[in-house]
């Protein structure tokens, strides 16, 4: 199983006025890391969307464990927990640097469809990328 790892500091603008980034950062987060996820199959967002697969979110969930503040150099890890010819579901962890302590864990659940948003079976569809996606599992 492939984890993806990327890593960045807490922008000011990310925290609240208890100086804790506000809950709504964790997706764009998770964002990041399934964004550099989905590169290391040599593939990007657009070039699926340029073939006519979309991956839009069906699902989302994040426990937040510990908050995490401004400065701090987190790690999101990014995996794949299952992957189906209709949809695929990301889990993530975000992770303190210095301490290593789990800030918090989520995942998002994504459908494969078309530009006209009907579910679409990837792997009848466009075998390549489904084995480049596949691999990673």
């Amino acid at each position: 199983m492939y984890i993806n790892k990327t890593s960045f500091k807490v922008r000011y603008v990310e925290t609240d006025k208890m100086g804790i980034v506000h809950h709504s950062n964790y997706y764009p987060w998770f964002e990041i890391g399934r964004g550099e996820f989905i590169k290391e199959t040599d593939i990007s967002y657009k070039d699926m969307e340029e073939q006519g697969i979309l991956m839009p979110l069906a699902e989302s969930y994040c426990k937040y464990i510990i908050p995490a503040k401004y400065e701090d150099l987190v790690t999101i890890e990014t995996w794949i927990e299952t992957l189906s010819p209709v949809k695929v579901i990301f889990n993530y962890k975000v992770i303190r640097e210095e301490d290593e302590v789990i800030l918090a864990k989520g995942s998002t659940t994504h459908a494969f469809v078309n530009s006209d948003f009907k579910i679409i079976n990837i792997k009848k569809l466009n075998n390549t990328i489904w084995d480049k996606i596949n691999e990673l599992k």
